[in-house]
């Protein structure tokens, strides 16, 4: 008997250590904090907060001002940020758990990373790629100064991550998390939770039962105004917290960037306010912007039918990371599949594929820097003309006296039935 028992625990002891090595997935360690640091040499702003906190950042660059506005964010709100760069990246469940897992399977099928690696050389311009780049600059200083605070693992920062942000979450403007949790699961409605309850549980999958939110913007003509002054009423209702709550800036450069506003946390650039000649406020449009597919399957799973003939998928494997304690982790491998559509999910009420407004897309932060720098009507519509988000209004205002509501969407041209 103590024989058997000696051998059953020793099996015991094999398994755990077997499990243990198994599950060992240490998140690593950040650069040493001079490399971090380094790149903040090529920069220089001046932060100077009024009686309400709010940052004026001064650079005679407008990069200058972009690596200021990322040091006084993280100074605000580091911790949103970087749940914003570890959510953008695929690796939030391996800092939050299983929680965030949907989040990260969404960025892999959604294919964000291969839509930045392949676009991000060719398509972003060298001012808006400056503009990243000294953003992220600005929050490796800020983690040089600040080691106890940066997750490990996460650091160093990229001018890759600023754009891929805007590309992970332009489409959840208008409800895409949504569409794609009702395919993956059964009838209970669900989301991605970009308004967190508390704590830190943005990005990850929650019950869809909030009740619709609106926000409101008004314009007045100076001839209506009542003292001859274009009026613009800026009122979004975004939360108070998590990775879509403003914080207020004012960035003024040398190069002309002059402009008062709110932006979310990974932003370098205002996304609504004002400058000295015009402004303009957002509120959310939901219009119809995904198409869903239910694709014929044959019985391998491995081919659908299309226009009369069936077609292999294209497939690969990812690994979701999802942290259990300290330096270990559950690795779940899922297969990725890919129609002629888009990406295809698999859910116990059939096999769908989707097209999404804003897929393939990264030029929004060049538009949003364009925006920025507008200095009349004319020059705001041809920055809107990019037609690099996928949705939103815009209500505008100018010191011309212009007004304008632009009901703004990547609207697919569909065919008719």
């Amino acid at each position: 008997m103590m024989r058997i028992l000696r051998w059953g625990l020793v099996a015991l002891i094999v398994a755990v250590v077997g499990l243990a090595i198994w599950l060992w997935d240490p998140v690593g360690s950040n650069p040493p904090q001079e490399e971090l640091a380094a790149a903040a040499s090529n920069y220089d702003a001046e932060i100077i907060r009024d009686n309400w906190g709010v940052p004026h950042i001064y650079g005679a660059r407008d990069a200058d001002v972009a690596f200021g506005v990322a040091y006084a964010h993280a100074e605000d709100d580091y911790e949103t940020i970087q749940n914003v760069v570890a959510a953008t990246r695929g690796v939030l469940a391996r800092y939050d758990g299983a929680g965030a897992a949907p989040t990260d399977y969404i960025v892999a099928l959604l294919g964000v990373w291969d839509t930045v690696d392949e676009r991000y050389e060719q398509d972003v311009p060298e001012d808006v790629k400056a503009i990243a780049e000294a953003y992220a600059a600005g929050l490796n200083l800020y983690a040089a100064e600040n080691p106890g605070a940066t997750w490990a693992g996460l650091a160093p920062f990229t001018a890759e991550d600023v754009v891929a942000g805007f590309v992970f979450k332009t489409p959840f403007f208008y409800g895409l998390d949504s569409t794609l949790m009702e395919l993956f699961g059964d009838e209970r409605q669900a989301a991605i939770a970009l308004d967190p309850s508390g704590g830190r549980d943005a990005f990850h999958a929650v019950p869809h039962g909030q009740p619709e939110r609106g926000s409101n913007a008004f314009a007045v003509t100076p001839e209506r105004s009542g003292d001859g002054v274009t009026r613009l009423v800026i009122n979004s209702h975004q939360p108070m917290t998590g990775p879509v709550a403003w914080w207020e800036a004012h960035l003024i450069s040398e190069e002309g960037l002059n402009i008062t506003g709110g932006l979310f946390p990974g932003t370098p650039l205002i996304l609504h306010g004002f400058n000295q000649d015009l402004g303009w406020a957002n509120t959310v449009n939901k219009p119809d912007l995904a198409d869903v597919y239910r694709l014929e399957v044959d019985e391998s799973g491995d081919r659908y039918r299309l226009d009369g003939e069936w077609r292999d998928f294209e497939t690969e494997t990812v690994t979701i990371r999802v942290g259990l304690l300290g330096p270990f982790a559950f690795k779940a491998k899922r297969t990725l599949k890919h129609s002629v559509h888009g990406p295809v999910i698999e859910g116990g009420h059939g096999t769908y594929a989707i097209r999404y407004a804003g897929r393939g897309e990264v030029r929004q932060l060049e538009q949003y820097y364009r925006l920025n720098k507008a200095g009349s009507l004319e020059e705001f519509m041809d920055a809107m003309s990019m037609n690099a988000l996928p949705s939103i209004n815009y209500v505008y205002a100018d010191k011309a006296g212009n007004i304008a509501f632009i009901h703004n969407a990547q609207y697919p041209d569909r065919a008719p039935g």
